[in-house]
C-alpha cells in the first residue's frame, strides 16, 4: 500500500491501494447565527381591496383578542366570510402594533399544518430548523413561549377536523413524517401555546370542533351579512352602483351570503353588457335546475385559499360529505328537511315516528310492541342529529326550540346531491308521508295545527312522488290542503290543490270513487269561490 500524508491547516491521507477499513471525519464549520428578523406577518393573502367592513364582527374580534392569552373561534358555513374577516383583522392589527407577529397556519389537514409550522420556523429563523430529525412543532412552540420574542397572533384557518388537531396522531394513519410522529407527545393544537403574549384565532365550519379548542363564550358565529353590507358587496363587485329593486331582490334571494353574491356578480360581470342583475335573478328563480347551474359555477378568487372552492354549492357539498362520514343519520335528516318550506319547520314533521304510525289497520296497530325503549332511543338520536346540523350551521332553531329553519341555498345543495346520486324520489316520498300523517282535515278544530303545517303542504304541490301508495297519500294531502285553504280564503290554492288531487285520484281510483268525487266537489267549490 502506498500512501502520502498531508499536514498544515488541512490534515489528510491519500491511499493508493487499501485492503482494510478506513474511517474519516469531516469537520464542518459551525452554523453561522442569523440576524433575527423584525416582527412580520406570514398571512399568505393580499388584503382584499373590495372588502366590506362588517364592523360588529371586527369589533368583537378586536375586543376578544385584546385579552392576553385569548383564544377565539369564528364559526359558520363555508362562504360566510370567516377567513376574510381573519385576513382583514390581520391587516388592521399590523399598523396599530408593529411589534406584533402574525402567523397563518393552514389547518385543513396534517401536511399543511406541518408545512405552516416549517414556514414559521423559516420566517423567525429558528436555529437547526433544517435538521430533518428536529421536532419542528416543539421548536416553534418554544419560540412562541419565549416572551422576549414579543406579542404574536396565530390564525388557524379551516380547522374543521378535530381528529388530527385534538387527538394524539397515529403513525399508521398520519401524513406527517414518521421521525416527527415519533417525538410528538401531545395533540397538535397544544403546540400553539396558551400564554400571555399570544392570541389564537380559529376559523371553522364546525361549532363542535371549535368548542374542543375554545371556551363557548369565545365562539363568534359568523352568519349572513346585513342587507346594506350585502348590497355594498354587489355594488363593489360589479364596479358601479346598483341601487335598484332588482339588486335588492337578488341579494335577498341569495340570503345575504358573501360568497354567493361574489359568485353571482362575477357571472354577471363576465357576461355583460348582454347580461344583467335582473336576468340573473329571473334565471335563478325560474327553477331549481337553473339555480343549481348558476350557483355551481366556480369563479376565480385571488383572495381565498387555493384549496378552497369558489362555488357556494360546492363549498357546502364538502361540509355535507363530512356530515355523512361522521353522522349519517343527521345527513339523512337534512336531506328530508330540504323538501319542506325552509322556514318554520315544526319538530313534529321531521321527528322519527313510532312504527305503528306507518301501519294502516287496527289489527296491525294492536300488534305493535315497540315499547318505550325504542322511542327513547329514537328521541335521543334525533336530538343528536339536530345538534350535529346546528353545529355545522346547516339549520337554526327557533327561540321556543320547536321550529327549525334552513337556508334556501342549503336546500339547493342537498337537492343537487340527491339528483347526482339518484335518490330524489326516495326522500320525496318520506317527505310526503310525514306530511300525510301530520296534516289534519280542514275542520275548525284543526285550524291551529293546519296553520303551522300549511306552508309545507304548499311546497308539496309541485313535488309528486312516484309510487302509487305515495301518490294516493299525496292526493289526500292536497285535498286536505285545499279544504283548509277554502276555509282560510286562499282561493288560488284551493283550485290548484283540488285540481291536482282530483287528477291523481281519477287516474288511480277512477271517476266514481268516493275520494275522487270529494276532490271534484272541492274543485267545484274553488270555481264557485272565483265566481265561475
Amino acid at each position: 500500500m502506498a500512501s502520502i500524508s498531508f499536514s498544515g491547516s488541512n490534515h489528510a491521507l491519500q491511499v493508493g491501494v487499501s485492503h482494510g477499513p478506513i474511517s474519516a471525519e469531516f469537520h464542518l464549520p459551525p452554523e453561522r447565527p442569523e440576524t433575527p428578523p423584525s416582527p412580520l406577518s406570514t398571512v399568505p393573502f393580499p388584503r382584499h381591496p373590495d372588502f366590506v367592513c362588517r364592523k360588529t364582527l371586527l369589533n368583537q374580534i378586536q375586543k376578544k383578542c385584546s385579552v392576553p392569552g385569548s383564544r377565539i373561534a369564528l364559526v359558520g358555513l363555508g362562504g360566510f366570510g370567516k377567513s376574510q374577516l381573519a385576513i382583514e383583522y390581520s391587516y388592521q392589527i399590523r399598523p396599530e402594533s408593529r411589534t406584533t407577529w402574525v402567523f397563518w397556519i393552514h389547518a385543513s389537514n396534517e401536511a399543511r399544518f406541518e408545512q405552516s409550522f416549517r414556514d414559521i420556523a423559516d420566517q423567525v429563523k429558528i436555529p437547526g430548523r433544517q435538521d430533518p430529525k428536529v421536532n419542528i412543532f416543539k421548536e416553534v412552540e418554544n419560540w412562541l413561549r419565549n416572551e422576549k420574542k414579543g406579542k404574536w397572533i396565530c390564525i388557524l384557518d379551516n380547522a374543521d377536523d378535530d381528529e388530527f388537531l385534538c387527538s394524539l396522531p397515529v403513525v399508521e394513519k398520519g401524513t406527517l413524517g414518521r421521525d416527527i410522529m415519533n417525538v410528538i407527545t401531545k395533540p397538535l393544537i397544544e403546540y400553539v401555546p396558551r400564554n400571555r403574549n399570544g392570541s389564537l384565532i380559529i376559523t371553522s365550519r364546525s361549532r363542535a370542533v371549535a368548542l374542543r379548542m375554545v371556551h363557548y363564550r369565545d365562539l363568534l358565529e359568523v352568519k349572513a351579512m346585513e342587507r346594506s353590507e350585502a348590497m355594498e358587496v354587489l355594488e363593489r363587485q360589479l364596479g358601479q352602483s346598483r341601487e335598484s329593486q332588482g339588486s335588492h331582490r337578488l341579494v335577498e334571494a341569495l340570503e345575504f351570503m358573501p360568497l354567493a353574491i361574489v359568485q353571482a356578480a362575477s357571472f354577471i360581470r363576465e357576461r355583460g353588457p348582454r347580461y344583467s342583475v335582473s336576468k340573473y335573478l329571473r334565471d335563478f328563480q325560474e327553477n331549481k335546475r337553473k339555480a343549481t347551474r348558476l350557483m355551481e359555477a366556480e369563479v376565480v378568487n385571488l383572495y381565498r385559499d387555493s384549496e378552497a372552492k369558489n362555488s357556494i354549492l360546492v363549498t357546502w357539498q364538502i361540509s355535507f360529505d363530512y356530515l355523512r362520514q361522521t353522522k349519517q343519520s343527521a345527513a339523512d335528516l337534512l336531506l328530508m328537511m330540504s323538501f319542506f318550506d325552509r322556514q318554520g319547520i315544526p319538530e313534529s314533521l321531521i321527528r322519527p315516528q313510532p312504527e305503528f304510525k306507518c301501519k294502516t289497520t287496527p289489527e296491525l296497530i294492536d300488534d305493535f310492541t315497540g315499547g318505550d325503549t325504542s322511542e327513547t332511543d329514537m328521541s335521543s338520536e334525533f336530538e343528536d342529529d339536530i345538534m350535529a346540523l346546528r353545529n355545522l350551521s346547516f339549520i337554526s332553531i327557533s327561540e321556543n326550540s320547536s321550529f327549525f329553519t334552513t337556508h334556501q341555498l342549503v336546500q339547493l345543495a342537498t337537492h343537487m346531491w340527491l339528483n347526482k346520486h339518484g335518490e330524489i324520489y326516495q326522500w320525496r316520498e318520506k317527505f310526503i308521508n310525514n306530511l300525510y300523517w301530520e296534516f289534519p282535515t280542514g275542520e275548525y278544530k284543526n285550524w291551529e295545527k293546519c296553520r303551522l303545517i300549511y306552508p309545507h303542504v304548499r311546497s308539496a304541490v309541485s313535488q309528486p312522488p312516484r309510487s302509487q301508495t305515495s301518490l294516493l297519500r299525496w292526493a289526500t294531502l292536497l285535498y286536505r290542503g285545499a279544504w283548509y285553504a277554502s276555509e282560510s280564503g286562499n282561493v288560488a290554492d284551493v283550485r290548484k290543490m283540488a285540481s291536482r288531487s282530483r287528477k291523481e285520484r281519477m287516474k288511480v281510483l277512477g271517476y266514481e270513487d268516493e275520494e275522487t268525487l270529494a276532490s271534484s266537489a272541492m274543485l267545484a267549490k274553488a270555481y264557485s269561490l272565483e265566481g265561475q
